[in-house]
């Protein structure tokens, strides 16, 4: 099997745009395909991660239309959708094909328009990946994440100023990034006082609505320096994608994501890595639980023992571990295609040296890609070739 490189990137700014999902997709696909120094009609295969592109603005065909944009014909297209783990679906097929010798020219463009719909349209859009039984009750994803966020405290001692302190943290980390959709510092008490949407938790818990999109190109480890003169890439050292009950009420510990857990243990071993190698990483964080719940998940922190590594600084930039160093889902924004896209980019930037003032020292990194409620996850690890 081919070791697979990613030799171009990029992403457009997140946020509210006037784009729509046709014209975001191809901003970020002729910028990827520069970065690598390709044109479209090179590429072997073209895929798009994008989870409601028809229920949000009646656009389906997106792939194709994506394809005649940027003159990639006549490379095969396809659409990924694993709801709001699409992007880290749509990288796991991109490697795939890559890795099987399907293709010898690969890229992934992730994007989604949302925020022409209310919030409220969004939030049942995204509800309909619910099982119908838990739908029909009510249920969305954030108050699943209020429930689940209530447990946690209860079961690990833990105060509610820590689930805060993760917005604070990852606020501060987006002021760094050009492409964030808040681009500005939020202290604790805002985050405490501002409204209840699922108790505990508050509107600075939760990600916000936003629109954007992400790309990469991928090619065989052993041609990436045709793309990449200077030897500078990133290679996927270990992949790995897992599913969870789709009932969530069904699961042993509604505190542990089983696929999480599943998928990362298939990434670390095909890397032949542990969770201690790991220098940075990029987490799921569309509410701020989730990065407790995946930061135990993934190995670096025991059980239970997440919130005490952010009162400790150990995530915080310039700790031990950092996380979401580029604002995560909570600052960079989560334009449900493009999130898990852009997580991958981050981690590409920072195993390459690019990532500027939001730069640390890391030679291995690791992005966690979650679906619904931990439903589906798809977990890769990036290493630098230099």
């Amino acid at each position: 099997m081919e070791r697979v490189a990613i030799v171009g990137a990029s992403m457009t700014r997140f946020g509210q745009r006037d784009a729509w999902v046709r014209e975001l997709l191809a901003e970020a696909g002729a910028a990827a395909l520069d970065d690598a120094g390709v044109d479209g009609d090179d590429l072997d295969h073209l895929y798009v991660s994008n989870m409601a592109s028809g229920e949000f603005e009646g656009q389906t065909g997106v792939p194709n239309a994506l394809a005649h944009d940027l003159a990639a014909q006549p490379a095969y297209t396809a659409r990924i959708d694993q709801t709001s783990s699409s992007g880290g679906a749509g990288v796991y097929a991109a490697w795939q094909s890559v890795a099987s010798g399907a293709s010898d020219l690969t890229m992934l463009v992730g994007g989604e328009k949302m925020t022409h719909r209310t919030t409220s349209e969004a939030t049942d859009v995204i509800a309909s990946l619910t099982h119908p039984v838990e739908y029909k009750q009510g249920v969305t994803l954030p108050s699943f994440a209020g429930l689940t966020a209530r447990l946690y405290l209860d079961e690990y001692d833990a105060p509610r100023e820590s689930l805060g302190k993760v917005a604070v943290k990852n606020h501060k980390n987006g002021v760094d990034n050009p492409h964030a959709q808040f681009q500005k510092e939020v202290d604790l008490d805002t985050v405490l006082d501002s409204p209840v949407v699922a108790d505990p938790l508050r509107l600075y818990d939760f990600c916000p609505i936003t629109d954007g999109s992400a790309a990469l190109v991928f090619c065989p480890e052993s041609v990436a320096e045709e793309y990449a003169p200077d030897g500078n890439y990133a290679v996927i050292s270990g992949i790995g994608g897992a599913t969870d009950t789709h009932v969530v009420h069904e699961r042993a510990d509604p505190t542990t994501m089983g696929g999480v857990v599943d998928s990362s243990d298939i990434a670390y071993e095909m890397a032949g890595i542990g969770p201690d190698d790991v220098d940075v990483a990029e987490l799921h964080d569309m509410f701020t639980i989730l990065e407790f719940l995946q930061s135990e998940d993934l190995g670096f922190f025991e059980k239970g023992e997440g919130w005490k590594a952010v009162e400790e600084g150990v995530t915080d930039r310039d700790g031990e571990l950092p996380i979401n160093t580029s604002g995560g889902l909570k600052s960079k924004g989560h334009p449900l295609g493009a999130s898990g896209v852009a997580q991958v980019y981050e981690i590409y930037q920072q195993v390459t040296g690019n990532a500027g003032p939001r730069q640390v020292e890391a030679d291995t990194g690791l992005a966690c890609n979650v679906g619904g409620f931990g439903n589906c996850v798809t977990t890769t690890v990036l290493e630098g070739s230099q």
